[in-house]
């Protein structure tokens, strides 16, 4: 806790108390911002301001930040604020200074509609995230995990989705071979595996596959001046395939524990992600994929990376997940039903009590732009819980002009990397080489078989019937040896001739 309003040095003001007493000043401290946050309450309670508020933190202090845009809000983040009368107010209300500002941001897109391209690799993406977002069973996902392992073995690469349409078609094929070493291969999984990467596509997930893949350390930068650079991911369409949306943070959450150093305890993060809509998460995901997700979350805050959960219910958080959040926002929920009670109890009883009001009623009371608040103190426990405004972010709140985005992304250097797809050589180019090879040897031979069976003919003629002296029988077997012999050779080396001249 701090009595003073601005600019604590290794703290983010989060909003003063107000009531009976005197007013203190709530803020989240920046040394244990890694241990994870939790943003919630009903739609309309403000919950995209506080996130906002705690963004713009962040960068002050040289935090970078990954958010998803799902509104089209935070995009307001590259924009200095405008003064609205609501902000302008509440600052004057908890005694601080409204002081508009604009902050470095870098937008991404799915689709590259909106921002810059977002890629990864089908091999990177791995099978257990793959099975998810195509919504695969038990047996599918054996036969999806079969055709990485065939993958790995014959250095086949998984780049993009014809990659692995391509794989899938080899390992059905060959499904025989494969059987003894990996279990049998029904071709009824197989289709349903190519059914599904179907309606992926058709729903523009085939954009996120292939390369230039991201570098997510291009996630992690300041801007000249030292503040985080805040990553702004357009959630929008996104959001219309949760799947693709869910599988995506996953992905990226996973692929900075991988990446990323252990760095131990440090005086504020390097990263700080927050995931709206967090239900998405953890809507029926199995139990492995569950406790991946709990493992990466308790693990990654030592390697300087907060994860802040933003949803509407603390019940849409599994109890393992929730617990190792430390810093918390709650804004108003509503108990229409007795679901909504439950939500409200258990909203309550994760905080530490304050004797001056009874949690669960404050929940259901809370005005819009004030919020329960209760941060991790400076010995890593949680503060008490105090009824709170929010303060007034600096930036705009709400949506940004194409004109105003198009600024923004011509002043980055990001479009030249990820703006335009490369296609290398990958599994299906090298399975395709495979079968035009053995079309090509074996049309070579059919050919100089022909020419052969001409020149056989002639020695021992074509009539039907005629009777073979054993010699010359030992001699056209010979001939037809050495033709099928000489044809395979010659095919090959047709094609090395062929390949070669394509490649100068």
């Amino acid at each position: 806790m701090s009595d003073t309003p601005n600019a604590v040095p290794g703290k983010i003001l989060v909003g003063a108390t107000h009531g009976a007493g005197p007013r203190a000043y709530r803020h989240l401290t920046l040394a244990l911002g890694n241990r994870h946050g939790l943003i919630s309450g009903a739609t309309g309670g403000g919950k995209t301001v506080s996130l906002q508020l705690l963004a713009e933190g962040f960068s002050n202090a040289g935090t970078a930040v990954f958010l998803s845009d799902v509104k089209g809000d935070l995009a307001g983040l590259s924009q200095a604020g405008d003064g609205k009368a609501a902000f302008v107010k509440r600052a004057q209300e908890i005694g601080v200074e409204y002081a508009p500002d604009r902050f470095p941001v870098a937008f991404w897109d799915i689709f590259g509609e909106q921002g810059h391209m977002v890629r990864a690799t089908v091999s990177e993406m791995g099978p257990l995230l793959l099975a998810r977002l195509l919504e695969l069973n038990d047996t599918q996902e054996g036969v999806l995990n079969i055709v990485f392992k065939v993958a790995d073995e014959q250095g086949l690469l998984l780049l993009d989705l014809k990659d692995l349409r391509a794989a899938l078609l080899h390992v059905s094929e060959n499904a025989a071979e494969f059987k003894t070493k990996y279990g049998n291969i029904a071709s009824a999984s197989v289709g349903a595996i190519q059914r599904q990467l179907l309606v992926l596509e058709t729903q523009g997930g085939d954009k996120f596959f292939g390369e230039p893949a991201l570098d997510l350390h291009d996630f992690i930068r300041t801007d000249r001046d030292g503040r985080g650079v805040i990553n702004v991911l357009a959630a929008d369409k996104l959001m219309r395939s949760p799947r693709l949306y869910a599988t995506f943070l996953l992905w990226m959450l996973s692929e900075l524990f991988e990446a990323l150093p252990e760095v131990g305890d440090i005086d504020k993060p390097k990263l700080v992600f927050f995931f709206d809509e967090a239900h998405l998460l953890f809507d029926d995901a199995p139990k492995a994929l569950l406790s991946a997700i709990e493992q990466v979350v308790r693990l990654i805050r030592s390697k300087g990376v907060g994860v802040y959960f933003v949803s509407q219910n603390p019940l849409d958080i599994p109890d393992t997940v929730l617990g190792q959040v430390g810093n918390r926002i709650q804004h108003a929920l509503r108990a229409f039903t007795p679901r909504d009670q439950k939500a409200v109890r258990a909203a309550a009883e994760t905080f530490r009590k304050n004797p001056e009001f009874e949690t669960a009623e404050a929940i259901m009371n809370l005005a819009v732009g004030e919020a329960l608040v209760s941060m991790l103190g400076a010995k890593g426990a949680p503060e008490t819980v105090d009824r709170v405004l929010i303060a007034p972010p600096a930036a705009r709140v709400g949506p940004i002009t194409p004109q105003e985005r198009e600024a923004v992304m011509s002043d980055s250097k990001f479009a030249s990397k990820y703006d335009t797809a490369v296609d290398r050589e990958s599994a299906f180019e090298t399975l395709q080489g495979r079968t035009e090879g053995a079309k090509a040897e074996a049309g070579g031979g059919g050919m100089l078989g022909g020419v052969i069976g001409g020149v056989l003919g002639s020695l021992f003629g074509s009539a039907r019937g005629k009777k073979l002296s054993p010699a010359e029988i030992a001699l056209r077997s010979a001939v037809q040896s050495a033709a099928r012999s000489a044809g395979t050779q010659i095919s090959r080396t047709i094609l090395r001739n062929v390949l070669g001249t394509m490649s100068k």
